[in-house]
């Protein structure tokens, strides 16, 4: 019994050795930290979008992209993101136009088929702004022309997403509450959009 003591010291602290060299050689990962580059864009982004007339849904929609504090490239992220909803937008209508004439009103049908209608339309004009913001570059002459194309276009688009909606005021039917809620969610990326555009555009110098 002597005997064997000696030797469950000696294991006991061999076993503790191991321990201890093992937590030295390989320690815990450390936290992960914020970037300061993702927290700056994020302020940066905060604070473009106190411009806009909805700065919650401007942010919300736009703090996961990294924009590198460029008011142009917030301004095309925020284009994206609304072709992103308003296509579809496009395609949820298209696809209830398909019966509206069988489960609506004759008022509520000619609503939906003109909501498709006047989205597709919004689509078409939302890609086209994104194409100009994209052969942005060169001189102020050429960036002031695409920009007032976009301009144009956004303005067209937002004009037809608030079309969508008047077209249900004299409705009763069920549809109209469903559709009218979520154009509202595209008419709000929309305006956001083409204000922050309005504010890059007015930042380039006329001569």
């Amino acid at each position: 019994m002597k005997t064997q003591i000696p030797i469950i010291i000696f294991l006991l602290s061999t076993t503790l050795t191991t321990i201890t060299t093992t937590t030295t050689i390989n320690p815990l990962p450390p936290s992960p930290s914020p970037q300061p580059n993702e927290s700056n864009d994020k302020d940066f982004i905060r604070t473009s979008c106190k411009t806009t007339l909805y700065p919650q849904t401007c942010f919300t929609s736009l703090s996961g992209f990294s924009v590198q504090q460029d008011p142009g490239r917030l301004a095309r992220v925020a284009i994206g993101v609304t072709l992103f909803q308003a296509s579809h937008m496009a395609k949820y209508v298209a696809n209830i136009s398909r019966d509206a004439d069988y489960s609506c009103s004759p008022r509520a049908a000619a609503a939906v088929h003109d909501c498709y209608s006047v989205f597709r339309d919004a689509v078409d004009e939302i890609r086209g702004s994104l194409s100009e913001m994209r052969r942005l570059g060169g001189s102020q002459e050429g960036m002031r022309f695409h920009l007032s194309n976009v301009q144009t276009w956004m303005s067209a688009a937002l004009t037809n997403v608030e079309t969508c909606t008047d077209g249900f005021d004299d409705v009763a039917d069920d549809v109209k509450t469903d559709v009218c809620q979520r154009a509202v969610k595209v008419k709000e990326v929309t305006s956001n959009a083409l204000a922050l555009i309005n504010s890059f555009a007015s930042s380039i110098q006329t001569p």
